[in-house]
């Protein structure tokens, strides 16, 4: 979400890819595959909707809101589509590690976590990608007179965004033991909050990575925190709402004061 952002979009449609990449992955692991390969799969559901998503986008000058929003809601019945409504049983103990495991203590999500991070700082501060990002973000017409291939960086940037939802269904898959239709549920909420709180600007340009870590630990600490408190579900929702609310106020103040 962070890379998505920082070129002034949106993505709406990553918790719905979280949904329909776990119930593909875990219903060809169910029927005897490799669970590497279903894994593999899985991830790859994910890269092809922010594929699409990022065609729409990038090459019919379709609003990031609008093309995301469809597919939030298409993505999600294809989950229950092929699922038909029901959670599938999970069996491969391999497949379960990858959510539920640890190494050394630490549970393995974790390490996936840090390796995600990791590749994105790098991706941002040192190479001509991240440069580009940046550049899109700032300003799209002057990066596309300057040469950057702007559509198909944001083609790459909402792929990106649609493998690591991908990745994330694996994860969340492995946690819950099957594959859900209704899994990652107002994630995409979560993480837009998580990256505007980081500090990355809601209009694109500015932010770093390791904002969004701070961010993310933000939204933990609110939801165990409201969860530890036995606040009621719904209030729940309404704080976090309020809290996305705010953060965007707080980065259109900062941006005035620059």
């Amino acid at each position: 979400m962070t890379i998505v952002i920082l070129t002034g979009g949106i993505d709406l449609s990553v918790g719905s890819t979280v949904a329909l990449s776990g119930v593909i992955s875990v219903m060809i692991s169910a029927a005897g595959v490799n669970p590497f390969l279903a894994m593999a799969a899985g991830v790859a559901v994910g890269y092809a909707v922010g594929f699409i998503n990022g065609f729409f986008i990038a090459k019919a000058n379709l609003p990031a809101f609008i093309v995301t929003l469809g597919s939030f809601t298409y993505v999600r019945g294809l989950a229950y589509v092929i699922s038909a409504g029901y959670p599938i049983v999970l069996y491969s103990e391999h497949f379960k590690f990858i959510g539920a495991g640890n190494i050394l203590g630490v549970p393995f999500p974790i390490y996936i976590m840090l390796f995600v991070y990791a590749v994105m700082f790098w991706m941002l501060n040192y190479t001509m990608f991240g440069r580009h990002i940046y550049a899109i973000g700032g300003n799209e017409e002057a990066a596309r007179l300057t040469g950057i291939k702007v559509k198909s960086t944001l083609i790459n940037v909402y792929s990106i965004s649609g493998l690591l939802a991908g990745l994330g269904g694996i994860v969340l898959a492995g946690r819950l033991y099957s594959g859900q239709p209704t899994a990652g549920q107002m994630y995409e909420l979560d993480a837009i909050a998580a990256v505007i709180l980081g500090g990355t600007s809601f209009t694109g340009g500015v932010g770093k990575i390791q904002g969004t870590i701070i961010g993310v630990l933000i939204m933990g600490v609110i939801s165990n925190g409201l969860t530890l408190m036995d606040v009621n579900y719904y209030w729940q929702l309404v704080v976090k709402g309020g809290v996305i609310v705010a953060a965007v106020l707080l980065d259109r103040l900062r941006a005035k004061a620059a």
